[in-house]
């Protein structure tokens, strides 16, 4: 089934996308941009005619429409032009082909869009941008995006946008059944998706349900269970030091709630949903609830959505402790091995900048990075929804334990979610999948690994998607013509 607002495109999890502003102040930043960069060499290197940037988001044909228009005016405001190269589909091939790039010295691409966990993982082969971008344009962005870009006193990445996971509701089947305001508690919700399905059904959508997310084994599991386990005070999995400490009561407690959800609430067929999948339910109308991205809201308003005038967003549902939302989002960072590595730097900063930000806010929900953007009209003309983002982002966000896991997150949240998929499909209790899995990462994290063991599931996955640029460069050739334009 495709989502009736919009093509269906591939899609990554956790979502990674850029927001933007206006015309008045370009040609003042411009030259600002270029005093500042001088100061950097005393002698300009030799003329560049091309970068190359590689961006996971690149499936998507209106992001593909959107960075080109953005390239195509860094072009014309700089005389340098860039080249946009595909990335794989998936979260992991994508952190697999650009680990590999990385780690192999490559010099193109110059540019890599870096996802808000990837910091840790690809730190060690990205320049620090203190050295190319001044402090006080750096200290623009919100300072908790700014940390988790930060590794050992590097900045790695520029932020782009946020994301964070919302409850998406309908709010005239909420009315219709006697409900003022959104669920505030899991357990309010299924009281409430139980009665609104069992109502809808019985006034002839038979396959209705109360409530959709994302339940397939993948980084959005991940999302989805580290936000039910935070909110009964379960811990992220690995605290700041590194130790495991997902096996404990409350987790087990979440983890037996949503498994409870398939079947009653969520269709049986939840555990193989993606974010698309979950989606596609929930624009044709057949769900009361659903948890996805912040960024999803502008695509639910779109002129040809069937609920489009029907839904709003608010707080994800709280457990025992507190709500919690997984922070999502992406950054720009450089190589260490670009020949042009100031060029490359003047790009980052182009992408992520106030005026690039504005102008993305007119088509897209991607949150800003830039919090001053929060307060400024022409941002919340097309997306009035900020603010609440914003404050979820102040009073709820929760961190993957990227930081902690270090270069083996790829293979602590692998673990993660399939213990929980185990759960959610009735294969293992809540109790003997935390069991397993709390042995099983204290295993995987006590001996150190620079790098995945060559027998690891990442690294297979690795190999499969172990392209070189002249293949990328080969398969771009059905794109190219788009991107390009």
């Amino acid at each position: 089934m495709a989502y009736p607002c919009r093509i269906r495109e591939g899609r990554v999890s956790g979502s990674w996308l850029g927001r933007v502003r206006r015309f008045a102040h370009t040609g003042v930043s411009l030259l600002l941009f270029f005093v500042m960069q001088a100061c950097h060499k005393t002698s300009p290197p030799a003329p560049v005619k091309t970068l190359t940037l590689i961006d996971q988001a690149w499936s998507s044909r209106e992001y593909q429409r959107r960075l080109n228009e953005e390239l195509a005016r860094f072009t014309q405001q700089t005389g340098i032009r860039v080249e946009f190269l595909p990335a794989p589909e998936t979260a992991a091939e994508q952190l697999a082909i650009i680990r590999k790039q990385l780690e192999g010295g490559q010099k193109v691409p110059d540019v890599y869009g870096i996802d808000v966990i990837w910091p840790g993982i690809l730190a060690d082969n990205l320049l620090d941008l203190r050295a190319y971008i001044p402090e006080q344009e750096i200290q623009t962005h919100l300072p908790e995006l700014i940390a988790n870009n930060t590794v050992n006193g590097r900045l790695v990445a520029l932020p782009a946008n946020l994301n964070e996971g919302m409850l998406f509701y309908r709010v005239d089947l909420l009315r219709k059944y006697g409900y003022r305001a959104p669920p505030k508690t899991w357990e309010e919700l299924e009281v409430m998706a139980r009665r609104i399905q069992s109502g809808e059904r019985a006034s002839g959508n038979k396959d209705f349900w109360g409530f959709v997310w994302e339940g397939a084994p993948s980084e959005a599991l991940t999302c989805n269970a580290l936000e039910w386990q935070v909110s009964e005070a379960g811990g992220t999995i690995l605290d700041e030091n590194g130790k495991v400490t997902v096996n404990n009561r409350m987790t087990v407690r979440a983890w037996d709630r949503a498994a409870r959800w398939v079947g009653f609430i969520s269709p049986p067929g939840v555990v193989t949903y993606k974010e698309w999948d979950a989606g596609n339910l929930w624009q044709a109308g057949k769900a009361a609830f659903l948890r996805s991205w912040a960024s999803e809201y502008i695509a639910n308003r779109a002129p040809t959505c069937l609920i489009r005038d029907h839904f709003d967003i608010a707080p994800l549902p709280s457990g025992s402790a507190r709500t919690a939302a997984t922070l999502g989002g992406s950054g720009f960072g450089v190589s260490k091995y670009s020949q042009h590595p100031r060029e490359a730097a003047m790009l980052v900063r182009f992408l992520c900048s106030r005026q690039e930000q504005v102008r993305r806010s007119r088509s897209t929900s991607d949150a800003p990075s830039i919090s001053l953007l929060y307060d400024d009209p022409e941002v919340l003309a097309s997306n009035p929804q900020f603010p609440r983002v914003l404050e979820v982002f102040r009073k709820s966000i929760v961190l993957r334990p990227s930081r902690a896991a270090g270069k083996m997150y790829p293979e602590v949240s692998r673990a993660y979610w399939e213990a929980v998929h185990a759960v959610l499909i009735r294969q293992k209790t809540a109790k003997q999948a935390a069991d397993e899995l709390q042995v099983e990462l204290q295993r995987m994290l006590e001996t150190p690994r620079v790098a995945m063991s060559s027998g690891s599931k990442l690294e297979n996955s690795r190999t499969t998607v172990g392209l070189t640029i002249g293949q990328l460069l080969a398969s771009r050739a059905g794109v190219s013509d788009a991107v390009r334009r």
